[in-house]
């Protein structure tokens, strides 16, 4: 199907609206008023762009309280109603959006805004215009899509039509099956919007907390799917009101929403994509540091071993089990400092798993290699952590570890057996489109969001991850861009026995985030332990916390640049992450700098 994206969706000026939205790969535009009337350029000239970049002007909004209004206001309205229509005709567009009306004059009286969109219609249709007619979840007197649709139906014009928007039906839980008794030809256009869950005035909830679909809690595939059985085959398209994505550059932005289109068409029927390919292990985390001792003291005291080194990059492998670490101390390191830079995502087919990371738009990355050196298939994640589709001891698939030469090392087992999960702070403008990306790129699955106190503010976290939990990301966000970089990223190491594996690494020199007394004697009263165990946590630092599906013990190393480490152990199939204890976390590491 065809894609289109309303101007208000993206910030910039018209101009660099238009250009994203053509360089994301959008067939069409919605045009804002508010973006034409700010635009020096004239409409002839928007047009003349929007040709150029190969967009196609699929509606002009909106017009306000034109219908039920006394025949005086009524009048007014008709009077700005040819003024616009003029306009649209220099613009080259042939569908305005008219929304119900909030004016406090107008009036219950249905046959009187069949009347008045009819005269509308009229009026439109000398211009070559059709009117699609809008209910607002809240509008004065129509707020609901069946009832825009009985007035269309009762002012019977065949310039006159609806247009459906998934949030107006969805935030006032309006069962969308109703859509399918709408003629496909009498639904004009469609605009597509997903939100959070909230409860809050519907209007705020609109102007501010709209997301793209995919990334909220309606049921917009649901809704789409009534909408197609009703016969329409116009575009879809994205009319989101939110206030990060308007602070947010426009080009970044205008591609996720491409892909939660292209995601979109898929939940609905045949899309064309390459299937999902999901991850089945993490083969290694990379850290990029301009001075690796710091880096490598941490992971000698967590019992890992220098195994080997690149043949060609300033690259080492550290591993312990089947827990993998290359330490990069080339140039980026340099630049960027001490800090989490990729991942090696172990895939059944590295090779389908890019072509469809490529087809939802995901950056791929060139790669400086050597002419015998493994080819890996790699993407840039939104936060710019590259991501690596790779084989360990596959004999039918090319090992990554090839390009690796052994070294002589001692082996200093601390318990660790492999990661347990990856925890990646996502730049403030990308943490919706960053649960999105690994959902639909990766194929992961999103457990719901969660609000972690900071002293400083609250950090949202959701978590990503496979099946059987042998890949998980915790994906989080400050409250405010100030707190992008106030937070580290870290690796959480699974180990069977965390409190053998901390002693292990206080033995070889490491150190552990200390944490206050006070949250132990919390501990003791919301939980019963056997003898001296809580004084054992107590001692070293351990968290504790527990679910119905069994219990979890974790403990962090300090921080190094960017990045800490964590002991993690799960009992019973926990599925948690330690939410419970992450205030507690965060204000231990704000107060010992990490």
């Amino acid at each position: 199907m065809r894609t289109s994206i309303a101007t208000v969706s993206l910030s910039g000026s018209l101009t660099e609206k238009l250009t994203a939205a053509s360089q994301a790969g959008f067939d069409g535009v919605e045009i804002f008023e508010n973006d034409l009337l700010a635009s020096r350029l004239t409409p002839e000239e928007i047009r003349g762009r929007c040709a150029d970049l190969g967009l196609s002007i699929d509606l002009y909004q909106p017009m306000r309280d034109v219908e039920a209004v006394p025949e005086e206001e009524f009048g007014r309205g008709l009077r700005r109603a040819r003024h616009k229509f003029e306009v649209m005709r220099r613009l080259g567009a042939d569908t305005v959006l008219v929304c119900s009306s909030v004016h406090p004059l107008a009036v219950d009286d249905d046959d009187l805004a069949a009347g008045q969109l009819g005269r509308l219609a009229s009026l439109a249709e000398e211009f070559g215009v059709r009117v699609a007619y809008e209910a607002l979840a809240w509008g004065r007197h129509v707020s609901t899509y069946d009832h825009a649709w009985q007035i269309v139906e009762r002012a019977d014009h065949p310039a006159l039509g609806t247009c459906l928007d998934s949030f107006h039906i969805l935030s006032r839980g309006s069962d969308p099956k109703g859509i399918e008794d709408i003629p496909g030809e009498k639904i004009f256009f469609l605009q597509l919007a997903d939100a959070p869950l909230l409860a809050m005035d519907v209007l705020q909830w609109s102007r501010h907390y709209r997301c793209f679909p995919g990334q909220g809690g309606f049921d917009v595939a649901g809704l789409v799917r009534h909408v197609l059985r009703a016969g329409y085959d116009g575009p879809l398209s994205l009319e989101v009101f939110n206030d990060v994505f308007r602070q947010a550059e426009a080009g970044p932005t205008a591609v996720d929403a491409h892909r939660s289109l292209l995601v979109l068409q898929e939940a609905v029927g045949p899309a064309g994509l390459p299937g999902p390919v999901v991850p089945t292990g993490v083969a290694f985390a990379e850290l990029v540091t301009p001075d690796a001792e710091p880096v490598s003291e941490v992971l000698g005291a967590l019992g890992f071993a220098r195994t080997a080194r690149h043949r060609s990059k300033p690259v080492d492998l550290w591993q312990q089990g089947e827990a993998r670490v290359l330490v990069n101390t080339g140039p980026a390191a340099r630049r960027e400092g001490t800090g989490l830079a990729a991942i090696g995502l172990e895939s059944p087919d590295p090779g389908g798993a890019a072509r469809r990371a490529e087809a939802l738009l995901a950056p791929v990355l060139p790669r400086r290699r050597a002419a015998d050196d493994v080819p890996l298939e790699a993407v840039a994640a939104p936060d710019g952590t590259e991501l690596f589709f790779c084989a360990t001891n596959r004999p039918e698939l090319p090992d990554w570890r090839a390009d690796f030469e052994p070294v002589a090392h001692t082996a200093r087992d601390c318990g660790v057996t492999r990661i347990d999960h990856l925890a990646l702070v996502q730049p403030w403008h990308h943490f919706d489109e960053a649960a999105l990306f690994h959902r639909s790129v990766l194929g992961l699955s999103a457990q719901e969001s969660v609000d972690v106190a900071d002293p400083y503010g609250l950090l949202r976290s959701r978590a990503v991850s496979n099946a059987d939990g042998s890949v998980r990301i915790a994906l989080s966000v400050g409250a405010s861009p100030d707190e992008d970089t106030a937070h580290a990223q870290h690796i959480a190491l699974a180990t069977p026995d965390v409190v053998a594996a901390a002693r292990r690494l206080l033995a070889a020199g490491g150190r552990l985030l200390p944490i206050p007394a006070n949250y132990y004697d919390d501990l003791a009263a919301r939980f019963e332990f056997a003898d001296g165990e809580l004084e054992t946590y107590r001692e070293l630092g351990i968290l504790y916390d527990r679910d119905a599906h069994g219990e979890f013990r974790h403990c962090y190393t300090r921080t190094v640049g960017r990045v800490f480490f964590e002991l993690v152990q799960r009992d019973g199939g926990h599925r948690g992450y330690g939410a419970q204890n992450a205030p507690v976390r965060l204000a231990a590491q704000h107060v010992t700098g990490g």
